[in-house]
């Protein structure tokens, strides 16, 4: 038996398909991830991290009904208390900052992570995520 050839199954895999409209509501809005990273030992922003906030806060205004939810985070260096703390603290600055952009407060979940742990550099630990996703 002769299997279909390469060019066959790749035509194929382009046909359009329609989605089911419960589906289709839901790839209407794509979950994105906006990320503020911080110096050591601070929760403020600088202009770099104010154009990754008012980006993100442009798109969730452009999707209104996408949920907010901003994580912050802290390197492993100091107290856990301490780390908590400076995960809280950035959360809020970011989420201020969306508030001055626009985005209602009220719509933004907002957790302090603590310290976490990124292999490769503790940068990658001292940041903000900005998750925007469907409900």
């Amino acid at each position: 038996m002769r299997r279909p050839s390469f060019l066959v199954l790749l035509c194929l895999l382009s046909l359009p398909v329609s989605l089911p409209a419960s589906l289709a509501a839901h790839a209407a809005v794509p979950a994105r991830n906006f990320v503020v990273f911080f110096q050591e030992w601070s929760a403020a922003l600088d202009p770099s991290a104010q154009r990754v906030i008012s980006r993100a806060a442009a798109w969730s205004k452009a999707h209104s009904d996408a949920a907010l939810t901003v994580s912050g985070a802290a390197d492993r260096s100091g107290s856990g208390k301490a780390n908590q703390l400076l995960s809280e603290l950035r959360a809020q600055v970011v989420t201020d900052r969306l508030a001055a952009d626009g985005v209602p407060a009220s719509g933004v979940r907002q957790l302090g992570l603590g310290a976490v742990g990124y292999a490769l550099t503790s940068q990658m630990s001292r940041r903000v995520v900005i998750s925007v996703a469907q409900p």
